[in-house]
């Protein structure tokens, strides 16, 4: 080992330099302790690590690789391949690079990067890479972070050091779902600025929710973010899996829950307040969304 860290860049695709940071889990652990279990197999860390000033970093992968990698750069310059297309990395800002892809990646030679970086696999990476907020993270994203990136980080790096317990397994596996979304998930850890244009879609959610008692028809949405129906309806299908209109049904449902649940109104007057002219239509709403009648839902001991 001490003959390999004498070494400086890049070698069989293991970047070599002062202060590097790597773990690598053992296939055998993987195999006996990770893909046999149900908590784990679908989503866990393949290998964690830190390279600062990775001065000569460079990797080719014809094949590219059997997980995911989510690449972070905190400081000085990269690039990397994907798909033909070349793109430059700075200083905050990630991308991810999905399984059995063809790539190339590279630190600046004037001014070479510090990354961390998380190679992880499972069963669900093909459904997670269908995912739209993934794909769009197939290509460099600046990331805001308000110091929650680097102790998470820390905490799966130095839980695995201490060997691979399954209770170390499970806690540093945990912790990657909630690592990931502070990436692909970015922005829901922030309030947007007055500066900042928000997505349609969340937009739209957000309009949604402060007109929960009213009646928006689809033509005055669309209209509001200057899309045509068609175009506004495939948008937020894209993104949420449900037509805008039925998603708005679903979020006064729940709201009516919670007047069931907290209040001694009427079913009648939980309708009216909801936006519904007719009691009975909302009940059969209810019953399609919710599974049971508004009536049934209340009779639940729901503690």
């Amino acid at each position: 080992m001490k003959e390999k860290d004498s070494k400086e860049g890049s070698h069989k695709n293991i970047w070599y330099g002062l202060g590097r940071q790597r773990i690598e889990i053992p296939k055998t652990i993987l195999k006996s302790r990770v893909h046999s279990n149900l908590l784990l197999k679908h989503l866990h860390i393949c290998s964690i690590g830190y390279y600062p000033k990775a001065k000569d970093h460079y990797t080719y992968r014809k094949k590219g690789l059997p997980e995911n990698f989510l690449f972070y750069c905190v400081d000085g310059h990269g690039w990397y391949e994907i798909d033909g297309q070349h793109f430059e990395v700075g200083a905050n800002e990630f991308f991810v690079l999905p399984q059995n892809t063809e790539h190339a990646y590279g630190s600046s030679p004037d001014h070479p990067w510090s990354i961390y970086w998380i190679h992880f696999g499972g069963d669900s990476l093909p459904e997670l890479n269908k995912v739209q907020a993934v794909q769009k993270h197939f290509k460099p994203f600046y990331i805001k972070n308000n110091g929650d990136i680097l102790p998470l980080f820390t905490k799966i790096y130095k839980t695995l050091e201490l060997g691979y317990s399954i209770d170390n397994l499970l806690f540093a596996n945990m912790c990657l779902s909630e690592f990931l979304t502070l990436f692909i998930y970015n922005s829901r850890h922030y309030e947007t600025s007055a500066n900042e244009k928000a997505d349609c879609v969340d937009s739209a959610i957000l309009y949604m929710q402060e007109h929960i008692n009213d009646n928006i028809s689809l033509n005055e949405l669309s209209k509001q973010y200057n899309y045509s129906v068609s175009r506004f309806s495939n948008l937020f299908k894209q993104k949420t899996g449900y037509a805008p209109i039925d998603y708005f049904v679903q979020m006064k449902m729940q709201k009516a829950c919670q007047q069931l649940d907290f209040t001694n109104r009427s079913v009648k007057d939980i309708a009216f307040s909801m936006g519904f002219d007719d009691p009975y239509y909302f009940s059969k709403r209810f019953r399609t969304i919710i599974g049971m009648s508004p009536k049934k839902y209340r009779s639940l001991d729901n503690d």
